[in-house]
Order: structure tokens, then C-alpha cells, then sequence
């Protein structure tokens, strides 16, 4: 066992205590249907693991459409076996795989919209590629994000039909093929994605949880790329700060990035950084490949600078305040040079909600009456961007409800696979209360 994975094991001791508790207990106060939603997850939890292994193993990265499809075929045929109403969205205009969608009608009640993605950040020139496991960890690309959650979904939506109320529910299930770096214009790449959103009266998403697995996500940050060009007058750099050349474009943008850093560091969860700067007599930028060159001497005043970044927040109101802000920054010029900044907002955030509130206290209302105790709520500054948030905005939202693993986005991505049978349980009864109840945005 590597040293990543005993890390992850450790950290799951107090977790997988709570897990591993005795049925009698685990069925308390649960229902007749409620108790046979769980015993089919435990008893085809095997089945789950090995469809997660299955899938992981093909690569789908996100510039890799054939493997994204591919995940997406294996997943279709289960739906498409459930009696799902499913479809392929190809939307060669953004350069990206597509999506797969996949709904049932089956009574008056509330509409669920479930999602979660298909693809990894992980390419297909990439060294971490296939599938290994050590006792209860499983490593893995995509394993955790979110491939696992990707299979909560279809073996929670299993166990409700099993339990035979499949047919009496309104569910939505949406897997996008580009959340890891999605398709420009956004508005095509997500549109299937709003529109579903607006026919819902409940979001859940099933990226994994955060800190433990009895954690739930009722908000996220935002993301908004933001672009910055400085210019300023190119001679010799012994006449740097005269009256002619004035102070160069390097030191322009080392005043605009450090004024950014004193005057909106510190507001709670705003967040803002600098991925990349280029800087020099010329340079060039590739947003699409994030990659670019510079030239210059170091006898030379630099003539032109280039800086690309991101800026999170939680609402709309501090997202726009905060441009705002950098836009009045970026205004006050040193002499001789000048700057212009440009943003283009990519997700928009989850912002807290009183219904999302009541949507996490039926969640945690679920897990005590399973007897896994109580859900924490989610410290949104942990959180990064996902698709939930484009749905967000039209109905009742509630993230973070896949399996628990650590390592994302890196060789070390593991998932603690005594997790996924817990949440894929604690989901399916989610969701059968949602619709029995009547939980949810009118």
C-alpha cells in the first residue's frame, strides 16, 4: 500500500466506524420500501464496484470525445435497460464529446434532476490510466471525480426499482461530457443542461464529499476567467521612469496584481489568482491551450505584458462588486503605460439557499434514520465549481452526495470504496422521500 493510500485509510478510520454498523441498527426508522431500497444496494454493492472499475479503465478525458462516448455507451445501455427514455447530445460547436441524458415519467409528483460527468481531467497521453485497488481504496483516473458518483446514480436509481417505485417517479439524469474544462459558448454546452434545470423542482449532484462522507454541499463558489493586457513605451531601459517612457508594463502589472492582492484580499470566500503572466518587448497568448511565449531584454523596457487568472465567489452580487473593483484598479495607471481587463464568466455560483437548507435537513434526516448520524455542511471555500451550479438557479439544489475519496485531479486520485454503498443508500431514500413528500421548489 503506497503511502497516498495509508493516508486516505487514516483518514477514514472514524468514518467507516460509523459505516460498518450493525442492519437492525442501520434500519431504524426507516420504512418497509425504504428497507428493501438498502438491502438491494448492499446486496449488488460488488456489481457497483466492478462497473466503476469497468469504466474507469476506459480513459475519458475530456479532449478525448471517443472515450468520453465510450463511458457514455456503457452507461446508456443500464438506463436504456432501467426504461429510461435516454439520447446522445453531440455538440461538435464547442469541440467537446457530448452529453448523455436519460429521463422517466412516471407519476404527479416532483421532477429530480440527477447529475453528474463522464469525463476526467486526465488525457490520453496522460501516465495514470487504469484501475488498481488495496483492500477497501481504490485508485484510479476519475475514480472520485467522478466516476464514482457517476455510479451512485444508476445504482441508487436500481435500488428504487427494485423496490418497485421507479415507475411512480420523475427523474432526470444528465452526464456532461465537458465539466472538467467545458465547451465554449456555455450557453450551448450547458443549455440541455438549463433546460432540464427548469423543468426540475430538485438538483442533486453526486461529485464526491468533502472532509468525510457525511458531508453535503448547499453552496459553491462561482468561477469567472479573467484576462489582463498592459502596454506601455518600449526604449532603453536606462531611461526607464522619465517623463518620456514613464515606469514599463512589467511594473504596471506588478501594481495592478499586488493592488489586487491588498485591496480584495481577505472578503470571505472571494478568492482571485494569477495562473499565468507573460511579460517583455512581445508576447502571445493561447486562452485554448493556456500556453504562450515571451520575448525581451533585460536592457530593454518591456512593452507589453499579459496575465491570465480566475476569480471565485458565491453570489452574483459579490462576483459583479468584485469586477468591478479590479476594473477601478486597473484604471489608475503608472505613467506611460496603460491596461484593460476582460472577463468571461465560466460557472456561476451555487448560492446558499433556505431551500437548499431544507433539502440537506431531509438528507441528514435520512442518514440518522439509517443510523449513520448526522451530515455536516460543507464550508463552500472547500469547494471548487461543477456543473449543479448552472442548474442551481431554478430549483432546490443539494452537491456532494458521491462517494468519499481524496487525491483529485492528481496521480494519487483514490476513492474509499466502503463509501460508495453508504451514499448510493443514503441517496436512493434521498430521493424517494423528495418524491414521496413532495420536497422542493413549487
Amino acid at each position: 500500500m503506497n503511502h497516498s493510500v495509508r493516508r486516505l485509510a487514516a483518514s477514514l478510520v472514524c468514518s467507516i466506524a460509523v459505516m460498518k454498523v450493525p442492519a437492525i441498527l442501520a434500519a431504524q426508522g426507516l420504512s418497509q420500501v425504504e428497507q428493501q431500497i438498502v438491502q438491494y444496494v448492499d446486496a449488488h454493492n460488488d456489481d457497483a464496484i466492478a462497473l466503476l472499475e469497468r469504466i474507469v479503465n476506459v480513459n475519458s478525458g475530456t479532449m478525448n470525445p471517443e472515450g468520453v462516448q465510450e463511458v457514455g455507451q456503457i452507461l446508456r445501455a443500464e438506463f436504456d435497460a432501467l426504461g429510461f427514455a435516454t439520447r446522445w447530445i453531440s455538440l461538435p460547436e464547442t469541440n467537446r464529446g457530448g452529453h448523455l441524458f436519460a429521463e422517466t415519467e412516471g407519476g404527479q409528483g416532483k421532477t429530480i434532476l440527477m447529475i453528474g460527468h463522464l469525463d476526467t481531467v486526465f488525457e490520453k497521453d496522460s501516465p495514470f490510466q487504469r484501475w488498481e485497488r488495496a483492500d477497501d481504496v481504490a485508485r484510479g483516473p476519475g475514480v472520485e471525480d467522478m466516476k464514482g458518483g457517476d455510479v451512485v446514480m444508476l445504482y441508487a436509481i436500481k435500488a428504487l426499482e427494485a423496490a418497485g417505485v421507479l415507475e411512480d417517479l420523475n427523474i432526470i439524469v444528465a452526464y456532461t461530457g465537458d465539466e472538467e474544462d467545458p465547451g465554449d459558448p456555455v450557453d450551448i454546452s450547458r443549455r440541455d443542461m438549463v433546460e432540464a434545470a427548469k423543468r426540475a423542482d430538485v438538483v442533486l449532484g453526486f461529485e464526491g464529499g468533502v472532509g468525510s462522507a457525511h458531508s453535503a454541499t448547499i453552496a459553491r463558489r462561482g468561477y469567472t476567467d479573467w484576462y489582463l493586457g498592459v502596454s506601455g513605451e518600449r526604449g532603453h531601459s536606462s531611461l526607464i521612469f522619465t517623463s518620456q517612457y514613464g515606469a514599463g508594463a512589467i511594473n504596471e502589472a506588478a501594481r495592478i496584481l499586488n493592488s489586487f492582492y491588498q485591496e480584495l484580499g481577505g472578503e470571505e470566500y472571494l478568492t482571485f489568482g494569477s495562473g499565468i503572466i507573460l511579460g517583455g518587448t512581445a508576447t502571445s497568448y493561447d486562452t485554448s491551450q493556456a500556453r504562450g511565449t515571451a520575448f525581451g531584454k533585460t536592457n530593454v523596457i518591456p512593452q507589453t505584458v499579459t496575465v491570465a487568472g480566475d476569480l471565485r465567489t458565491l453570489t452574483f452580487e459579490q462576483r459583479d462588486r468584485a469586477k468591478a473593483r479590479m476594473q477601478e484598479i486597473v484604471s489608475r495607471n503608472l505613467p506611460g503605460t496603460s491596461a484593460q481587463i476582460s472577463f468571461r464568466d465560466s460557472y456561476p455560483p451555487m448560492a446558499p439557499t433556505a431551500g437548499n437548507q431544507a433539502l440537506f435537513d431531509v438528507l441528514d434526516q435520512v442518514s440518522r434514520d439509517m443510523g449513520y448520524g448526522p451530515i455536516e455542511a460543507v464550508d463552500p471555500g472547500r469547494r471548487g465549481a461543477a456543473d449543479i451550479s448552472f442548474a442551481a438557479p431554478y430549483a432546490d439544489a443539494l452537491a456532494g452526495l458521491g462517494p468519499y475519496g481524496a487525491g483529485g485531479h492528481t496521480p494519487d486520485e483514490e476513492v474509499d470504496l466502503t463509501s460508495l454503498a453508504v451514499v448510493t443508500k443514503r441517496a436512493a431514500v434521498l430521493i424517494y422521500r423528495l418524491a414521496k413528500e413532495g420536497v422542493g421548489t413549487d
